[in-house]
């Protein structure tokens, strides 16, 4: 067995496997469940719909803020830990928000949020 090439293959996959699950039951035991029925429907939190202008008055594509977890930035769903979410989190319609990024400070105007 152990020249056998396909055999040491799935040992890898299963290790692999197994550490996959262990990941996921650490962030199950971490969950923490937001109930949005009280969040404040006047400032950007968590599970909001955000739309934000640039410094040019160009309307951005409608982005959403969820947890870590969940985030895919390719679909406009942004991570509240991200330099975009962590700016826009506890904003208000009309505020104005800087992202640093990489190439320098962006700045954004929130125009609208939507639960």
């Amino acid at each position: 067995l152990s020249e056998n090439s396909e055999y040491d293959e799935a040992k890898n996959e299963q290790g692999k496997l197994y550490s996959r699950i262990a990941e996921l039951e650490e962030i199950l035991q971490h969950v923490v469940i937001v109930d949005e029925s009280n969040a404040p429907t006047n400032v950007v939190t968590i599970g909001c719909k955000v739309t934000v202008a640039d410094k040019n008055g160009n309307t951005m594509p409608v982005y959403r803020i969820v947890g870590s977890q969940e985030s895919d930035p390719m679909n406009g769903i942004i991570s509240e830990e991200s330099p975009f979410g962590r700016a826009l989190i506890g904003a208000k319609e009309g505020d104005t928000v800087t992202v640093e990024a990489p190439s320098g400070a962006i700045v954004y105007t929130v125009q609208k949020i939507e639960r």
